[in-house]
């Protein structure tokens, strides 16, 4: 995002806790308020990357942020990565950004807590706010290839369930058009123009990297073998739809599939 940005000549600013010699970087911590003074968001466009904390039902990360923000220094939008999994298990059935919303781990249920503290937050600020609920992210650096090369085990993919992703560099191409979405508070899905299954992504990674294809399972030997982490993903299933995203950003994705994406990561 910040290359993107940056090919435009625009100023940017970067946060995190690491410190780092990059001109704009400020170092400081979500999880500790008083770190965070002086933020340069005045008539800034706002991306907030960072995952809510691992425990608990809110996200005080975010809750921490935009307390750090005065009436004085408001962006001009933020623009908030979320998660598909807000939309919990629809069982294989398509998903619109009007779809209920039904998360159903404790992981989803912070990121939408985020999502509603944060439209709450731009309403009473007139601040323009953008939710861009993303699949699975991979791309060079994003690929699973030591747990396939450890032998990992995968659910039978005639079993598996819809899961849906996107290429990391048409996810940063999505983020910098967000910027012109249009309306006070837009909400997108964001994913390729695939949905598959978190099984073929897992073969399809091995077969490009030369590696033996991963061995399948069944159900039941997956609720005894497979992490917790694991299941609570394979017991979701959906399939996004990205129609919004595509006509009101005026998305063209470089890599509109996993082939297409895979082969550009293993060139």
């Amino acid at each position: 995002m910040a290359q993107r940005w940056h090919e435009q000549h625009s100023e940017i600013f970067t946060l995190a806790r690491q410190a780092s010699e990059r001109p704009g970087h400020i170092q400081a911590d979500l999880d500790q308020p008083s770190s965070l003074f002086e933020l340069p968001s005045k008539q800034a466009i706002v991306y907030y990357f960072a995952p809510p904390p691992a425990q608990g039902e809110t996200d005080s990360r975010l809750e921490n942020f935009l307390a750090a923000i005065t009436t004085d220094t408001l962006p001009e939008r933020i623009i908030y990565i979320s998660t598909s999994g807000v939309y919990g298990d629809c069982q294989g059935e398509w998903v619109t950004e009007t779809s209920p919303l039904k998360p159903s781990t404790d992981r989803s249920t912070r990121r939408l807590a985020a999502e509603q503290t944060l439209g709450q937050w731009a309403k009473q600020h007139n601040v323009t706010c953008v939710i861009l609920r993303v699949g699975g992210i991979y791309g060079p650096g994003k690929l699973p290839l030591q747990r396939l090369k450890q032998g990992m085990t995968i659910l039978r993919r005639d079993e598996a369930p819809f899961s849906n992703r996107i290429h990391a560099d048409d996810l940063a191409m999505v983020c910098q058009a967000a910027a012109q979405a249009p309306g006070q508070h837009s909400i997108y899905n964001v994913c390729d123009n695939q949905a598959s299954s978190m099984s073929d992504y897992f073969i399809r990674v091995a077969k490009h990297a030369g590696l033996p294809a991963p061995t399948e399972i069944d159900w039941q030997q997956a609720e005894t073998e497979l992490s917790p982490v694991m299941l609570s993903y394979l017991h979701e299933s959906r399939r996004m739809d990205n129609s919004k995203m595509l006509n009101e950003l005026n998305i063209e994705l470089t890599y509109p599939d996993l082939e297409s994406g895979l082969s550009a990561c293993f060139k």
